[in-house]
């Protein structure tokens, strides 16, 4: 019997006349990331894209690859037809035998695009539900809360009969809406960020502060894991790895403690939006939330947001830390977000950090510093490594 799965738009059914960039957008998306799966045909008709596979492959590996892909909105696994109502009838029922045996309830649900096919959409409904019901007797009818909903639908290019209807990650295909780079912490918050804008469009990178020896490989590492994480969602991802430990140094013997996280913040910033130019990125991302710590009170982000050129977005800006990590569980980045590996924002931290920093004061301390740090950003620039995580 021949199967295929359909996946159908989410956000991108709404699109008027550039619909059709989205759409070859999400269907090189779904080739990359199913090319380790077989080989596939894929045709586009109706806000759905057909999958189907040429000769053999995992259907179930297929599916769970697929649930992750943002722009799309649903999955079905389907049989294909004849556009013939008792050939319809006569096969279907033991196609959805693994979905109706073990159910009490069920209702058919048909639609008829191809107006040509004889039969209307509720006879369809009537005649299949009957079908079905004598095949399965102990099954009864429940239009409003059945738990199996069997959807035959008349295509243009044939009959399609599923019994489960999988909710896509939804969203905009990965790079519809441009490139970011997200300041990657090693925490809860910023790989949920970086998530929330990949759903979002963006291509979504990383850049990652690191300060040996204060921090350690494994730290490294953990941030590594992360981006293996987040790839399901956003692709390959490129982080820049920026040496910190000579600016964190200077800033500790030459910087009042109560500025230094602010301070080390603004520098964090100007570095990542530097390397963002560099690389022509459009945005910088982080995982910030109003008044979580020190540097994220609404002054302190007014301090951070003026060495910046491009815009910052900060998708998680509302949430509470409930919010947060529910997603992080969500998209399996909570467990190696909580590994207690020091990262360069919790070494040096000032035990009474100015929570209302004054603009002026801050860029007064920083013309004090600029003979140290100027040099140090630079060499920290050109020694940036990139990586890829795929």
């Amino acid at each position: 019997m021949k199967e295929l799965i359909m996946a159908k738009y989410g956000e991108i059914a709404l699109k008027g006349l550039n619909k059709g960039t989205f759409e070859d957008i999400l269907v090189k998306n779904i080739r990359r990331r199913l090319r380790h799966c077989g080989k596939f045909q894929y045709m586009r008709r109706q806000s759905t894209i057909y999958i189907e596979p040429v000769g053999e492959c995992d259907l179930d590996e297929v599916i769970e690859k697929l649930k992750v892909i943002f722009g799309i909105g649903a999955l079905q696994r389907c049989a294909v037809f004849e556009k013939d109502f008792e050939q319809i009838k006569a096969q279907s029922i033991p196609y959805l035998e693994n979905a109706l045996k073990n159910a009490k309830t069920f209702k058919v649900d048909a639609k008829r695009s191809d107006k040509s096919f004889p039969m209307k959409t509720p006879e369809i409904q009537v005649e299949l539900g009957a079908a079905i019901l004598e095949a399965y007797p102990h099954l009864s009818v429940d239009v409003h809360n059945p738990e199996v909903t069997v959807m035959c639908e008349i295509r243009d290019k044939g009959a399609y009969v599923s019994a489960e209807r999988i909710i896509g990650a939804g969203g905009m295909p990965v790079g519809s809406s441009g490139k970011a780079l997200l300041l990657l912490s090693g925490g809860i918050d910023s790989p949920v960020a970086g998530y929330m804008m990949a759903k979002r469009g963006l291509i979504v990178d990383g850049i990652h502060f690191v300060s040996p020896p204060y921090t350690s490989e494994r730290a490294l590492m953990k941030v590594e894991t992360l981006c293996e994480k987040l790839t399901p969602y956003c692709g390959d991802i490129r982080f820049y790895c920026v040496p910190f430990t000579e600016i964190q140094e200077a800033l500790r013997d030459n910087c009042p403690e109560e500025f230094f996280t602010i301070i080390m913040r603004r520098l964090m910033v100007k570095i990542a939006n530097i390397i963002a130019e560099r690389n022509e990125y459009g945005a910088l991302v982080t995982g910030e939330s109003v008044g979580q710590v020190a540097s994220q009170t609404m002054q302190s982000l007014y301090c951070t947001n003026e060495v910046c050129t491009m815009p910052v977005y900060r998708p998680v800006i509302g949430f509470d830390k409930q919010e947060i990590i529910d997603i992080s569980e969500k998209i399996g980045t909570y467990e190696t977000s909580i590994q207690p590996f020091e990262d360069c924002c919790t070494i040096f931290v000032a035990k009474h950090p100015v929570t209302k920093p004054n603009l002026n004061i801050i860029k007064q301390h920083e013309h004090n510093l600029d003979d140290v740090i100027d040099e140090l950003m630079k060499t920290a620039i050109e020694t940036t490594e990139k990586i890829v995580v795929k």
